[in-house]
């Protein structure tokens, strides 16, 4: 069987909600930024490799690609959905690698929105 990357949404809602049980929660919320992408991220790259049967890289570059893949799109939900993983990514970079993010609490919010609406979009596809 293999793993259904919703359950990385799922993780993300928890790991935001418990956030407000820890003194700061910022380590909580900066995961669930992380797991929000990478839900909305792996579902998009299944939906290229197993709807569309796209031959993707194996790289890192694999994160772009899939982006560009979808915004280069003609069709506007697959734009929508590049425009708002790229969207995503740049969250979940800063989330990952920044010593400091502002407005985090917002931001959690706002990545677990954009993911849902990415994993939503696809489902209309």
């Amino acid at each position: 069987m293999s793993f259904d990357w919703t359950d990385y949404l799922d993780l993300a809602r928890n790991l935001a909600r418990s956030s407000s049980i820890h003194s700061s929660g910022e380590a909580e919320m900066r995961a669930a930024i992380s797991r929000a992408y990478y839900a909305a991220f792996c579902k998009s790259r299944n939906f290229l490799r197993d709807v569309d049967h796209d031959l993707l890289s194996s790289s890192a570059s694999i994160h772009q690609e899939v982006q560009h893949k979808f915004i280069s799109s003609r069709n506007i939900i697959r734009k929508s959905i590049g425009l708002n993983l790229s969207r995503l990514r740049r969250l979940r970079n800063a989330a990952d690698y920044d010593d400091r993010c502002i407005s985090l609490s917002k931001n959690t919010m706002f990545a677990l929105n954009i993911a849902e609406s990415i994993i939503s979009d696809l489902k209309k596809l």
